[in-house]
């Protein structure tokens, strides 16, 4: 019997992750399967205490159970419940890790999930690593980032990000990460697809760097250039415009439907 493809839709993805011109190591990470329809970005937290340790755990962790366990194709509500549970999996293996290694404690990670199904997508974060979708030309994020500053904003404390900026609230404060608890609030949803779709999973390093019109006009230029060719010109920007930070991200075009 033929296999099922993973989505009626042609999928194309292209990843990147770069240490910047400033850290000295790189603390994010990436997995991308593009068998399984599976994208994982994730964002090391705790410098000296072992960031790449948890990112890496994180892209390990989801990858292993998205290969161990059938992922659900034919109940997009079932496929964001198995997302969010990938994601609780790895908050649990970063926590047990960071307390069986001296070297490791206080470690965390931020993450993006997406796992794309026939005509959808189930997505699951926890942090301020994000996801976007570029859809009739319009960029929008679809993450709510979990920090301290989206906090106040959202709270009615400041009317943008901006004035609580200015106020001298700072960008990279969390709220939530895997592995600061042996339990996480993660956020999850679902969202249809459509031809022409474009999904971008990063870290902060390449939103604190790159504006998101720049973003948005470097990705409008893929139906002229590669995805790869954004990829690269995406990274290149956020290193001219300072490096300050890892940079990593993936992206994945939705093409014609083939189904």
């Amino acid at each position: 019997m033929e296999r099922r493809p993973i989505s009626a839709f042609r999928l194309e993805f292209a990843w990147r992750t770069d240490k910047g011109r400033v850290r000295q190591r790189n603390e994010d990470a990436v997995a991308v399967h593009p068998d399984l329809g599976l994208v994982i970005v994730a964002d090391g937290v705790g410098g000296a205490s072992a960031g790449d340790v948890a990112s890496h755990l994180a892209t390990e962790t989801i990858s292993e159970r998205f290969g161990r366990l059938a992922t659900p194709r034919s109940d997009p509500e079932k496929a964001r419940l198995y997302v969010e549970a990938a994601v609780e999996e790895a908050n649990i293996s970063i926590w047990r890790h960071s307390k069986q290694s001296m070297d490791c404690t206080g470690m965390g990670t931020t993450v993006v999930v997406g796992s794309f199904g026939w005509d959808w997508m189930a997505y699951a974060h926890v942090g301020d690593s994000r996801i976007y979708r570029l859809s009739d030309s319009e960029l929008v994020q679809l993450s709510r980032d979990h920090s301290f500053i989206q906090e106040v904003v959202d709270q009615g404390f400041f009317t943008s990000r901006e004035d609580a900026r200015r106020y001298g609230i700072g960008e990279n404060i969390l709220t939530r990460a895997l592995g600061s608890a042996p339990g996480v609030g993660v956020s999850s949803d679902l969202v249809e697809i459509r031809e022409g779709d474009l999904f971008v999973f990063c870290t902060d390093g390449l939103t604190g760097m790159v504006p998101e019109e720049w973003m948005r006009q470097i990705l409008l230029a893929v139906g002229e250039n590669s995805l790869e060719s954004a990829a690269d010109a995406l990274v290149r920007l956020a290193n001219e415009r300072g490096g300050t930070d890892n940079i990593t991200l993936a992206l994945v075009k939705v093409g014609e439907r083939v189904d």
